[in-house]
């Protein structure tokens, strides 16, 4: 059974930054893509970053390139979300997923994922 759990979210002041963190268990192969996503109140959900999980390769939006880093541990079956001069428009619910596939990571954007973990809270005050 897939399981992901976030941590690291929390309270930040704009600019500063946050490390979050997807560990899964579970995974049975290296053929996934693995995805960061969040949603703040009333509006949809937005995807953010993307990793093929054997290549490395990423996706990001444009709402986060230049700020946001994904990146992934194989020994620690773990993925990262670094998160720098946040500003307020950042807070929001962040979820990692997973889907199986060997494809480009824009494949969890455009397509619904496997697996979703529970979430974690992300607020930037200004």
């Amino acid at each position: 059974q897939v399981r992901l759990v976030e941590s690291g979210g929390g309270l930040v002041q704009a600019g500063g930054s946050l490390r979050l963190s997807c560990a899964a268990s579970g995974l049975t192969s290296r053929s996934y893509v693995m995805g960061w996503f969040r949603q703040a109140p009333g509006k949809e959900r937005e995807s953010l970053a993307a990793i093929n999980w054997s290549s490395g390769s990423t996706y990001y939006a444009d709402s986060v390139k230049g700020r946001f880093t994904i990146s992934r541990d194989n020994a620690k079956n773990t993925m990262y979300l670094q998160m720098n001069s946040l500003k307020t428009e950042d807070t929001a619910d962040y979820y990692c997923a997973a889907t199986q596939s060997d494809a480009a990571p824009v494949i969890i954007v455009i397509t619904s994922p496997d697996y979703w973990g529970q979430g974690t809270q992300v607020t930037v005050s200004s």
